[in-house]
């Protein structure tokens, strides 16, 4: 009997086709022959889908249409201590960056593509990290000791040098930083200014997010 946003569900539908459409079309298929086809699907996986799955506010629906044992289970581990810790802006912080660091300037990459479970798990990893990083600070799901709008977009800058980094160190290496799966350095700097310029419009997006939503809280506490 209670209504569901059609925005919300609209995210949770544009989640869903990003996700197929990295994976399943010929993004998944051709990703492990060029670099910039690559980060294409890092950018939707990594960034496109957790934003609009924690836009979608999935746990909010689970707790609203959940028999009583779903609702009972789902708030016990939303305040056990590893939710907690789990729903910490600095561990999402932390997950979301350094996983970027290490899949890309360590020999991660290169293992992935040989490796079909090494791959599967940097996917994983690259979803579940970005909703973590991004559910305290966009999200509307009950989380516990979730952050001030001020301390949301503190954090949100922060994270910007992780893109330019990473992106500075693909677009200046002398060489392939994946030699076996992506040996073109001019393919190597495409991806890198993708990742950079996608990177930054993240940014924009979830601050612009995140001012919105302080804005309807100020007008809300002032009614």
């Amino acid at each position: 009997g209670r209504t569901w946003s059609p925005a919300r569900r609209a995210a949770m539908a544009g989640a869903v086709a990003a996700g197929v459409i990295a994976t399943q079309s010929g993004i998944g298929r051709y990703e492990g022959d060029r670099f910039w086809v690559h980060m294409v699907q890092h950018v939707l996986l990594g960034l496109v889908v957790p934003l609009l799955v924690v836009l979608a506010a999935p746990v909010t629906l689970a707790l609203q249409t959940g028999g009583p044992a779903t609702r009972r289970w789902l708030r016990a581990g939303l305040h056990s201590r590893a939710g907690r810790l789990l729903a910490h802006p600095l561990v999402g912080w932390g997950l979301f960056g350094g996983g970027l660091v290490v899949l890309y300037l360590t020999p991660l990459l290169d293992l992935s593509a040989r490796h079909d479970l090494v791959h599967l798990a940097v996917h994983a990893h690259v979803v579940a990290s970005g909703v973590l990083f991004l559910g305290p600070l966009v999200g509307v799901d009950p989380l516990p000791a979730r952050p001030p709008f001020a301390a949301r977009l503190l954090v949100v800058l922060v994270a910007v040098p992780f893109h330019a980094i990473v992106a500075l160190a693909l677009i200046s290496a002398s060489l392939p930083v994946a030699p076996d799966a992506y040996p073109s350095l001019d393919d190597q700097k495409t991806a890198a200014a993708l990742f950079w310029g996608s990177g930054e419009l993240l940014t924009l997006a979830v601050a612009a997010i995140v001012c919105r939503q302080w804005w309807v809280s100020e007008q809300r506490a002032a009614a």
